[in-house]
C-alpha cells in the first residue's frame, strides 16, 4: 500500500526539477549567509546557477501539457522518432526543414518536416513529448521562450486547445539562402 496517493506523486514528479533548482539555490544562499571572501562569492555562484537551473525546469513544466495522447516518443542523439498505434517515423533534427503546431481532429500536433518534403505528426501529449523542449530548443534561432509562446493559451479562452493564428502555424523554419537568379545576382539586385 502507497503513503502517497497516485495522483498526488505524479504532481509531486512532475515538479521534481523546479524543486531542485529551488533546493539549490538555497543551498546557495545558506552559503552566502555563512559569509567570508570565499563562501560569499561562492554561495553567490551557486545561487544564480539554482535560479537558472530552477527557470529551465520551469519552462520544461510549462512546454509538457497535462493529457495523454496514443504513441510514444524518443530523442536520441538528434534524432526523433514517434511510435504511435497506427503511424510512426524518423526525423534527424540535422535534416529538419520546419517545425509547425497544427490542430487535427481537436488534437494538437507537432508538425516536423524534413528538408526532402516529408513529415512526421507527433501529438504534443503524446508520452516523453517532454524530451522535444531540449531538441527543439537546440534548433538554430529556436528559443525555448517561443515554443512556450507557440503552445501558450489563446486570452479569454482559458483552453490550450484553441490556438492562436488558426490551425496551422510555423513555430521555427530553418533559413535557407533564397533564390539566385542567373549570373550569381540575387533577383532583389537586379
Amino acid at each position: 500500500m502507497a503513503m502517497i496517493r497516485p495522483e498526488a506523486q505524479a504532481a509531486l514528479w512532475r515538479w521534481r526539477e523546479v524543486a531542485v533548482g529551488v533546493a539549490v539555490l538555497g543551498f546557495g544562499l545558506w552559503l552566502m549567509r555563512l559569509g567570508g571572501y570565499l563562501l560569499l562569492p561562492l554561495g553567490a555562484a551557486v545561487g544564480l546557477g539554482g535560479v537558472a537551473l530552477g527557470v529551465l525546469a520551469w519552462r520544461r513544466l510549462r512546454f509538457v501539457p497535462v493529457g495523454e495522447a496514443p504513441g510514444v516518443v524518443q530523442v536520441d542523439e538528434g534524432q526523433v522518432s514517434y511510435m504511435g498505434p497506427q503511424v510512426g517515423g524518423f526525423v534527424s533534427l540535422r535534416d529538419l526543414a520546419e517545425l509547425r503546431l497544427i490542430s487535427m481532429r481537436g488534437r494538437r500536433l507537432w508538425r516536423l518536416k524534413q528538408t526532402d518534403g516529408q513529415a512526421l505528426l507527433i501529438p504534443v501529449e503524446a508520452a516523453g513529448a517532454e524530451a522535444l523542449f531540449d531538441a527543439f530548443s537546440s534548433l538554430p534561432g529556436l528559443s525555448s521562450a517561443d515554443l512556450l509562446a507557440a503552445l501558450a493559451p489563446v486570452p479569454g479562452t482559458g483552453s490550450r486547445a484553441v490556438m492562436a493564428g488558426g490551425e496551422n502555424r510555423v513555430v521555427w523554419r530553418r533559413a535557407g539562402r533564397g533564390v539566385v537568379a542567373q549570373g550569381g545576382a540575387r533577383p532583389a539586385d537586379q
